[in-house]
């Protein structure tokens, strides 16, 4: 709950700032309006910490380059066709727009940019009334045009103007509704998810790229499931992740299976749990994360229905990794978070085996290999893919993957199993075997590294010898 005289008290905290102080007297000698505007003036109020600062002012570009030259350390005008210019203010970034009252032509986020002459008018123009809030200094008075006070008090999401509106203007909005009602647990007022549903299908004028930045930036929130239920419930999802509402299936009266949409809800969560837990204080692994949440996706297309009411998935992992493979594609998400993500999918039942029947050595061995790097990642996917309400399940599971990753630390201490390397390399192999570079000298590297992973270390005399011996077996 919102306490006001604690709120009022931070923005007044946040106008002492050195940066917020230094700019605002410089454009107060100027003669223009100056205010924080937006995610700080909001943060103040509810006492969340925030890094960027944000100013919007009376004053054109050109002036507020005037006003800002003898203030700032560095500035930039990258922004200037849209009224915004960049600098830096004792070692912090800024950015200060000119009062704008934008366009949309309906057909492209690209808006026609107006500069306009008062604070209200910028202010109702922006997405969320919760962030349509000023703080204008130097005189600490807070603007606040549409309600934003009433909405951080009551938890609501609402858009200062008719939500069509709004979202028609700008469709990447309903996005934010998600990742905002998920950043600060506010629930989406009626009528704005109501209209989210209708206008869901506007959201293909946004590029993927824009798309994927929201995605991932909702990922970065300690509860992104609350803005995944947003997007699922309005069908917003559909329009660029559909795998996720897919997993509701369907479930007649013969056939039962969990619930997989829930269950990889709950996978998500527990996976952020342990990733905290784990990595404390590391920034958000949103690989990590997006792998949690579409580790089942590949189930709706290998769903089948046996005899006696049972339901199976075969090889679910492997079409759900290249499902995700190509949906991230789609979203122009860079290659290492796609294989990231891809590779844990396709490996995220791995372990199951290990818990029916303890591993060999040169199982485990391979596990590590074939996890590479990820292979935290996967200890995490792995652990938090335990959603069983089954306690005496739950439990085994836990000690089965407790005493997996006891015996990947013995094995990295005896044999530095991060790094695990055939004892011969390919000039070597050539050098025994008498051959030149070739499709010959990838099968001798991967019969020696099979060797390795199977017998552990033999030394480099043994190694030669059952190569000339596995060579000479060729005929």
């Amino acid at each position: 709950m919102l306490n006001m005289a604690d709120g009022l008290a931070r923005l007044g905290a946040l106008a002492e700032n050195p940066v917020v102080r230094t700019l605002a007297e410089a454009f107060d000698e100027a003669g223009f309006e100056l205010a924080v505007v937006g995610g700080p003036v909001r943060d103040a109020l509810l006492g969340r910490q925030t890094h960027d600062l944000d100013f919007t002012t009376s004053a054109s570009p050109d002036q507020i380059l005037a006003i800002v030259k003898p203030v700032a350390s560095a500035h930039w005008d990258i922004g200037r066709a849209f009224g915004t210019i960049g600098a830096r203010v004792r070692g912090e970034q800024v950015e200060i727009t000119t009062y704008r009252a934008d366009s949309y032509d309906g057909v492209t986020r690209k808006p026609t940019v107006e500069l306009g002459d008062s604070i209200d008018g910028d202010l109702v123009r922006r997405d969320f009334t919760v962030n349509a809030m000023a703080l204008q200094v130097p005189a600490v008075k807070l603007v606040d045009p549409t309600g934003g006070v009433e909405d951080l008090v009551a938890g609501v999401l609402r858009t200062p103007t008719d939500p069509r509106v709004s979202f028609g203007d700008d469709p990447l909005r309903m996005l934010r509704a998600a990742r905002f009602s998920a950043q600060l647990g506010f629930t989406v007022e009626e009528d704005t998810e109501r209209a989210i549903t209708e206008l869901r299908e506007t959201l293909k004028i946004v590029s993927p790229e824009r798309v994927q930045s929201e995605l991932v930036r909702l990922m970065q929130t300690d509860d992104p499931v609350r803005g995944i239920r947003v997007l699922v419930e309005t069908g917003l999802i559909d329009e660029f992740l559909p795998e996720v509402s897919a997993l509701k299936l369907e479930v007649d009266e013969h056939h039962h299976h969990k619930d997989v949409y829930e269950h990889s809800l709950t996978v998500l969560r527990q996976a952020i749990a342990l990733e905290h837990a784990r990595n404390p204080g590391a920034p958000a692994d949103v690989p990590l994360r997006i792998a949690a949440l579409l580790h089942d996706i590949g189930k709706p297309r290998t769903r089948k229905l046996e005899p006696g009411g049972a339901v199976t998935f075969h090889h679910h992992d492997v079409v759900g990794a290249r499902m995700a493979r190509k949906r991230l594609q789609a979203l122009r998400f860079d290659s290492a978070t796609t294989d990231a993500v891809a590779t844990l999918i396709e490996l995220h039942l791995r372990f199951f085996g290990y818990a029916e029947g303890a591993w060999t050595d040169a199982a485990v061995r391979r596990y590590v290999r074939d996890a590479g790097d990820l292979l935290e990642r996967l200890h995490i996917l792995t652990r938090a893919d335990v959603t069983t309400r089954n306690k005496r399940k739950a439990a085994r599971l836990a000690a089965a993957y407790d005493d997996i990753e006891s015996r990947i630390a013995a094995l990295r201490e005896q044999e530095e199993l991060d790094a695990i390397r055939p004892e011969l390399d390919g000039n070597r192999i050539q050098e025994v075997l008498g051959i030149k570079p070739g499709r010959e000298v990838g099968e001798a590297y991967r019969f020696l590294l099979d060797l390795r992973l199977d017998e552990g270390v033999l030394g480099e005399a043994v190694a030669e010898q059952r190569l000339r011996e596995w060579w000479a077996s060729r005929g």
